[in-house]
């Protein structure tokens, strides 16, 4: 899916989240990014999918992505992100959200991408792929079943 860059986050402010948070708005693909967040032990995956992208699967993609109430492997529940600020690369302002565990970019007051768990990305770029292939605009079903009118029936062949 898309491109794939891995980053090494650092506080307070690194350049390199900055770059790779518009080179994701740049090339208009989802860019799949590993963050190892000073002060944590384990690395952070994610997708960072433009938000006409984001927008795009949504409008096809049937329903919302089904989240697992369970837990993790372990059996233990998954813990909520902690409240905090939004963080600040840059031009951009990382804003986490509480629940569904997105996390919006946005710059200059605009969101323009939003971080996905990779799981969740793809299930929902396959799910868009998926009914935007079985869908035909009004226009083209019109077209197709006039099309088909004009075949002989199948003993005539």
């Amino acid at each position: 899916m898309g491109i794939q860059i891995d980053v090494v986050v650092g506080y307070p402010v690194n350049d390199e989240v900055e770059r790779v948070l518009g080179l994701a708005e740049a090339v208009g693909e989802p860019v799949t990014v590993t963050f190892l967040w000073e002060g944590r032990e384990k690395a952070e995956r994610a997708v960072l999918v433009p938000a006409a992208t984001l927008a795009l699967w949504e409008h096809w993609a049937p329903t919302a992505y089904p989240k697992n109430d369970a837990g993790d492997d372990n059996g233990a529940m998954t813990e909520e992100p902690e409240l905090a600020h939004p963080a600040e690369f840059g031009a951009f302002t990382l804003f986490r959200r509480r629940a569904g565990g997105r996390t919006a970019v946005a710059r200059n007051g605009v969101v323009v991408a939003e971080l996905l768990d990779p799981d969740e990305a793809h299930w929902l770029q396959e799910k868009a792929r998926d009914v935007r292939q079985g869908f035909m605009d009004p226009k083209q079903k019109a077209a197709f079943e006039e099309f088909l009118a004009r075949q002989p029936p199948l003993d005539e062949q």
